[in-house]
């Protein structure tokens, strides 16, 4: 996650999001995190999930 955005969205709280749609976990600092999950029939769903996610945050 670049600086000028950790103050709206922190890269362990995206990895945890994703994660969690998978049946993981995830986390990390706020620039930067790493994730992981079982169930690979989700991700197209995780990722697509993302964007309003992330519009969200940045409000």
């Amino acid at each position: 996650m670049t600086k000028n955005l950790t103050e709206k969205i922190k890269a362990g709280e995206l990895a945890d999001y994703l994660a969690r749609q998978l049946g993981g976990k995830g986390g990390g600092r706020p620039d930067m995190a790493q994730a992981g999950g079982t169930n690979v029939a989700e991700l197209t769903a995780a990722l697509q999930s993302v964007y309003p996610w992330a519009e969200e945050k940045l409000r």
